[in-house]
């Protein structure tokens, strides 16, 4: 079976990790060829292109599949990947992201692929943007729907969310979460070598976030939450893992409620160091606006850590109210803070929603499962096609 996977670009992300994770796992079946197309990694979020191309031919990159909407630069990148596409002749095509999620399924119709399946890790239309917006990409993702053949979703929550949106049907849905590699995380230990490096005691309640600095991952929204607490909890510490756009907007917001000191910004990780902090964390924030289901969210309870977050979608599908940590409504930083407050009070809580939250992670969460569960929708769909797998 040759199997194409196209994304808009390979920035250090979730659904990068996951894609390159499910190329690693496909090359161990026997008979699967893989390929990767993706446009250009631009901004601050890092690369995983020089990881990609560690693997001799995986990966083709297309100047024109960009993120931002370039009716000139998308025109070209659909012919440039049908061509792609008619020369590699897959019998399926696995698209992930907005961009290329779009003007890849088109492409692989129009190359006369026989299989097609769209990886959804995120909305593309929600509460999140404007109504204009909405009405454009709800329009673009019905389109493509008409050439899907199937949905992988990191939630259960996209699911509802596009069949409510009149796209596509019960059928086409098959939920599959990230996985990513656990035993960094599972045997992660508090390195006081680190916290001394990032000027944390061990007797600092550490709060983490996880995530590009970025519109909609709800780093202000934390820091105005954290400043809530302080004044209480003045042992309180919060740790930012990563980079991006917004980091001046934070660090002035930061200064403004005289934070200064108390906010520790790791900057951008390689994804291989990122278990060696979620280790130091004593809890995991994640008060995002937008995303099908964070991998940050497992990653801490894996490393056994609760979890606070906002009901986006998909949270509650980790984030198990009072069993793996606490959900609270988005935008509601009195919330937040309160349930911050009584993790940092409360160390037997944290204890026991941490190990509840690791056996949870344990069972759902491994590379293994998600790839096989995707081989096997693979070879369902070859099937009923036809073709050999």
């Amino acid at each position: 079976m040759r199997v194409t996977h196209i994304i808009t670009r390979l920035v250090i992300g979730g659904a990068q990790e996951n894609t390159l994770a499910t190329i690693h796992g496909l090359r161990a079946k026997p008979g699967v060829e893989v390929k990767l197309i993706s446009g250009p990694t631009t901004g601050p979020e890092g690369s995983l292109e020089n990881e990609a191309a560690k693997i001799p031919g995986l990966l083709t990159l297309v100047p024109e599949l960009v993120r931002p909407v370039h009716p000139l630069k998308d025109f070209l990148a659909l012919r440039r990947l049908e061509k792609i596409l008619r020369a590699q002749k897959p019998d399926l095509v696995h698209t992930h992201s907005g961009k290329a999620g779009i003007l890849g399924r088109l492409a692989a119709k129009r190359a006369g692929v026989p299989i097609i399946i769209h990886h959804i890790h995120g909305p593309s239309f929600g509460n999140f943007q404007g109504a204009l917006a909405n009405f454009v990409f709800t329009a673009a993702e019905k389109h493509a729907a008409k050439v899907t053949d199937h949905f992988f979703c990191s939630a259960g929550a996209m699911t509802k969310l596009y069949l409510a949106a009149g796209i596509g049907q019960p059928e086409m849905f098959t939920r599959i979460f990230s996985g990513f590699n656990l035993a960094p995380f599972v045997n992660a230990p508090s390195d006081l070598a680190l916290r001394k490096k990032l000027g944390l005691d061990e007797n600092h309640f550490v709060i983490g976030k996880i995530g590009r600095i970025f519109r909609l991952k709800g780093h202000a929204d934390l820091v105005t939450a954290f400043a809530k607490i302080a004044p209480q909890i003045p042992q309180a510490r919060l740790l930012f893992v990563g980079d991006g756009l917004l980091r001046g907007e934070i660090e002035n917001q930061i200064r403004a409620l005289g934070l200064a000191g108390k906010v520790i910004f790791a900057g951008l990780l390689p994804p291989g160091e990122v278990a060696r902090y979620v280790g130091i964390m004593d809890c995991l924030a994640h008060l995002s606006y937008r995303e099908a289901l964070s991998r940050a969210l497992p990653q801490a309870l894996a490393a056994g850590k609760p979890v606070v977050a906002y009901n986006f979608d998909g949270a509650d599908e980790v984030c198990l109210e009072n069993e793996t940590g606490f959900v609270v409504r988005t935008g509601d930083t009195d919330a937040a803070a309160q349930r911050l407050r009584q993790l940092a009070r409360d160390p037997a809580l944290r204890k026991k929603l941490g190990h509840a939250g690791a056996a949870f992670v344990r069972e759902n969460f491994s590379v293994e499962k998600m790839v096989d569960d995707q081989y096997n929708v693979y070879l369902k769909l070859a099937a009923e096609r036809g073709l050999r797998a």
